[in-house]
């Protein structure tokens, strides 16, 4: 099994209520078993909302309590991201998932080689699963 960004399967999830359809990925993944992951939603965070932003660092530094996640309008997601991440970490844990393919570009799921590593991405990176960027 597989864990896979729920916005890359077509799960309109993302903070503008839209997904990221990734028809490749979705294709190369048909004879997986998949386990479709919004850390957002799972944090608290409703669908559609505010776009957040890492500040003052990144995944790690927010995990270590030394950056935080603050959204457009100044107000602090740090605790609903880090619910998030280990929402995710505990359900993965449950299928014996070792391969996670997450969003790029994200303050949850980035991994750091587009944009700095997110708070989900940082969160496993740290617990030795395997975490690779899509867009």
């Amino acid at each position: 099994m597989i864990a896979v960004s729920a916005c890359l399967l077509g799960f309109n999830c993302r903070y503008d209520g839209k997904c990221k359809k990734n028809s490749a990925l979705i294709k190369l993944l048909k004879s997986e078993k998949i386990l479709p992951i919004c850390p957002e939603e799972l944090g608290g965070l409703s669908t559609p909302r505010a776009p957040s932003n890492l500040v003052e660092g990144n995944g790690f530094d927010v995990l270590d309590g030394n950056a935080k996640v603050i959204n457009s309008y100044g107000d602090d997601n740090t605790e609903a991201f880090i619910k998030g991440a280990y929402a995710v970490l505990d359900r993965i844990r449950e299928q014996k998932i070792k391969l996670c393919f997450l969003k790029d570009k994200s303050p949850s799921c980035g991994v750091g080689e587009k944009y700095l590593t997110g708070v989900t991405a940082a969160l496993l990176i740290r617990e030795g699963y395997i975490v690779e960027e899509f867009s």
